[in-house]
């Protein structure tokens, strides 16, 4: 229910739910709260204790039903919080956000446009069959072929070719230097799965009647549809350090922010992903325990019309310096985050040296709230009056907080503003099709990288790229990212990177908000997560046990 969902291709996954419930109420069309309130105390966890042992099953909470799991469409949080433990990618996406080998048990790059890969011998999907180089040629080049269209088709725009050259090898050849599509092998576009499997299941492959056969600890064994989701443990999983603690996971869906949170209380179900905020300080006075993680999402307003007066650069920048981000991040998020003025969190920047990524967030226009010099950037611009439409959808709290906001906003700088209210299903549509943004001046999103490379953030800012959803376009950031796609020093190409952040910190194709931690519940019966948004590539409900 989620808007993120597309049947093109695109990079990055873009948009959360239920991140807050709606209990917060607004008085006229701004978050700012009556009285200033001190920021919640929290700090990062990278890991939680370890379990005393197995445990027969436990319950997982989960804010929607997964669109899909057939890998080359799960493109969100609920499809890929579930997918991460039934199947396996080429590389693994660690809670730490490194990349390391996975189902290729190496892989090198012997000229600048080859990747070759050994595929791990003594694996096998949940039906008992051996994991063969094959099944890899098979569900790699789905990504490429228009029939299927899948949303992952954007790590692999360059791909001239994938092949098998050995009895464990694939090599894939991409038209340009590509590091980008390397990198992308340890999230949903690095996924295998059965050749058998996907031609006997055809059309109904991923859903919740021909469900998926996969090498992961846990087999997708039952889909209710519209009620739950259970895994069992696979107990001839290939990799002993990750074999599944539990018997089974049973994911439930519960849309409504205050009943998951009840339901976390009581104790009905065991944990869960993305706490609603409102419910933090309660379920951290129960016998479980409310753990923040490592994040790379970042809270945004995506300029989707720059025909209209946010085509000038200066009333994008008034509209910044209109909004109290201050009181947003209060209000959406009672204060677990920070405004932030860059599209990336610094946890994608591993691969740079410290003064690297120093230097991609210094010196960043810092656009502080000030409503009459904004204001006089409006007339400068000639737009006063003039007239922007924000999109927004019943989805959470969130939401409601950073659409009106933006509308008060923009009225005190003497623009026209409208809230246009779509249903959920809608507002997925304006990240996938272009005649759903029609009208719409901006949109809010959540937009997480799924790999540890703040170039993936910058790559969809190209001309013409399917994310690019206003048309933004800078001759002088296109020609430096494309030459970053072909670096293949993580350091050297950081640079460029920085480069490209400083950049978008100028020109404001997309209005920086905020960025928050992930968050995650276990209850009195379990423990053992890594709480990091790594949860959506790496398998792990494996590692949660008995407390």
């Amino acid at each position: 229910m989620t808007p993120t969902r597309s049947r093109h291709g695109r990079r990055g996954i873009l948009l959360i739910a239920g991140l807050t419930a709606g209990a917060l109420a607004l008085t006229g069309c701004t978050p700012e709260a009556e009285s200033p309130t001190s920021a919640p105390e929290w700090e990062l966890t990278a890991q939680t204790d370890a379990p005393s042992g197995d445990i027969d099953s436990f319950s997982w909470v989960s804010y929607g039903e997964p669109y899909s799991l057939d890998y080359a469409y799960a493109f969100d949080y609920a499809d890929n919080q579930v997918l991460a433990n039934v199947c396996e990618s080429l590389l693994r996406l660690n809670p730490d956000y490194t990349l390391t080998p996975g189902l290729a048990e190496s892989f090198e790059n012997p000229t600048p446009t080859t990747w070759v890969y050994t595929i791990r011998d003594g694996v096998t999907f949940h039906d008992g069959t051996p994991l063969t180089a094959a099944d890899v040629v098979a569900s790699m080049s789905r990504h490429i072929d228009p029939a299927v269209g899948s949303s992952w088709f954007s790590v692999y725009q360059n791909v001239a070719s994938i092949e098998q050259t050995g009895d464990r090898e694939v090599t894939v050849t991409t038209t340009i230097p590509d590091t980008q599509f390397n990198q992308g092998m340890g999230g949903s576009a690095g996924v295998i799965e059965s050749a058998a499997t996907l031609a006997e299941k055809g059309a109904d492959y991923g859903n919740s009647t021909g469900l998926v056969n996969c090498t992961g600890p846990f087999e997708l064994t039952e889909w209710q549809s519209g009620e739950s989701i259970t895994l069992t443990r696979y107990d001839d999983y290939w990799d002993d350090s990750l074999k599944a603690k539990s018997g089974e996971v049973r994911f439930v869906f519960m849309g409504d922010a205050t009943a998951r949170v009840n339901a976390l209380k009581s104790g009905d179900v065991d944990g869960g992903w993305m706490l609603p905020v409102d419910g933090i300080a309660q379920l951290q006075e129960t016998s479980g325990e409310v753990s923040f993680g490592l994040s790379t999402a970042a809270s945004n307003l995506i300029v989707s019309n720059l025909e209209g007066p946010l085509g000038d650069v200066r009333v994008r920048q008034a509209l910044l310096m209109a909004l109290d981000r201050d009181g947003i991040l209060e209000a959406a998020a009672k204060g677990y985050g920070e405004v932030s003025n860059a599209l990336t969190t610094e946890s994608v920047w591993g691969g740079a040296s410290d003064a690297t990524r120093d230097a991609a967030f210094s010196d960043l226009e810092e656009y502080p709230y000030d409503v009459e010099a904004a204001r006089k950037l409006v007339e400068e611009a000639g737009a006063t009056g003039e007239k922007v439409v924000i999109a927004t959808a019943p989805i959470g709290n969130d939401f409601t907080v950073i659409s009106q906001a933006t509308v008060a906003a923009a009225q005190s700088i003497g623009l026209e503003a409208e809230i246009k209210t779509v249903t959920p299903n809608a507002y997925t549509a304006l990240f996938s099709d272009p005649s759903a943004r029609e009208g719409v001046d901006l949109f809010y999103t959540v937009w997480y990288l799924s790999s540890p490379d703040p170039l993936e953030m910058y790559g969809v800012l190209r001309t013409g790229e399917f994310s690019n959803y206003g048309g933004w376009s800078d001759p002088e950031f296109d020609a430096i990212a494309n030459e970053a796609v072909g670096i293949q020093d993580a350091e050297a190409r950081a640079q460029k990177s920085s480069e490209l952040q400083h950049i978008a910190n100028e020109q404001l194709p997309w209005l920086p908000l905020f960025t928050g931690p992930t968050t995650v519940y276990q209850g009195e019966r379990i423990t053992g997560v890594a709480p990091s948004i790594a949860y959506l590539y790496f398998p792990w409900a494996a590692t949660i046990g008995a407390r």
